[in-house]
């Protein structure tokens, strides 16, 4: 039987004196821990490079949140602090499924707020789809008082027909009626008060536009705007910008008042405001 031939190792071990053997692998083991720490070290420093770049990354990308942040405040209609100051913001403590999703959280009594960038948003898409359309093609109906002051001067600055106060049942759908006229927009403040002219307007087959706040529904709507639509100085807000931007998109030169006017109250409404909150006093 041929004989099994020895290996370079089994060979050199058979060459070696066993101290010399035990040198040998003390030598080749203290190497292989050397190349063990280096390789450590290496891999240490890759991972610290790694972690630079990671960390210098999300700097980046929370500078550019904040720049992002900063553009859209300066790209709003109007800048935020006029927003705040309106109480645009403002919802009810009813929120419907319609509205619940431009909720942006609650106050601690309960009012829904408002998330100020959607409120923006909405109303850029609000002049734009009103644009669309002629102003003798609209009519805005506004029953709700805190509205009556804004929504004239909206009027006369556009040339779109108002109704405050009250809506002739049956003047977009009785063509028997000596006032009967057809529109192809209307306007509403609020679905639950201008709910006549709603239905009359959907029962022609005809366009809305409607001004949102939380508890209302939004349905029937072709386009909404969103915000506090029972306060004096949120609705002046509101028709001051669509005003503004329905004038500037259609070539319409009209004398528009500074934002400070459609904000302001008038002298009658601190008046009825002071009454109301005597008779509520006394609950007269």
């Amino acid at each position: 039987m041929p004989r099994k031939k020895k290996t370079e190792t089994e060979e050199t071990a058979e060459e070696l004196s066993g101290e010399e053997l035990e040198k040998k692998a003390e030598a080749e083991s203290t190497t292989n821990e050397s190349e063990l720490e280096e390789k450590k070290k290496k891999l240490l420093e890759k991972v610290k490079k790694l972690k630079e770049k990671i960390e210098g990354e999300e700097v980046s990308t929370e500078e550019l949140k904040e720049k992002v942040k900063v553009k859209k405040r300066t790209d709003m209609l109007i800048p935020l602090e006029e927003y705040v100051k309106s109480g645009i913001y403002l919802g009810t403590r009813v929120v419907t499924p319609s509205m619940k999703p431009f909720v942006y959280r609650r106050r601690a009594d309960g009012l829904a707020i408002f998330n100020t960038d959607i409120i923006d948003e909405k109303l850029k898409e609000g002049i734009e789809y009103l644009s669309g359309f002629a102003p003798e093609d609209v009519i805005l109906v506004c029953k709700r008082q805190a509205g009556w002051k804004a929504a004239k001067k909206f009027s006369e600055v556009t040339g779109i027909k108002v109704f405050t106060k009250k809506y002739p049942a049956g003047i977009l759908t009785n063509t028997k009626l000596p006032d009967f006229f057809e529109n192809e927009l209307t306007i509403v403040c609020d679905s639950w008060l201008d709910k006549n002219s709603l239905h009359d307007t959907l029962n022609v087959h005809k366009k809305v536009l409607m001004i949102c706040d939380t508890n209302n529904f939004a349905q029937g709507a072709n386009k909404i705007v969103i915000g506090n639509n029972k306060s004096p100085k949120s609705l002046g807000v509101i028709f001051y910008l669509l005003a503004r931007g329905y004038c500037k998109a259609r070539g319409i030169e009209a004398d528009i008042p500074d934002l400070e006017w459609w904000t302001s109250e008038e002298e009658e409404d601190k008046s009825r405001e002071k009454i109301e909150k005597v008779e509520a006093k006394f609950g007269v």
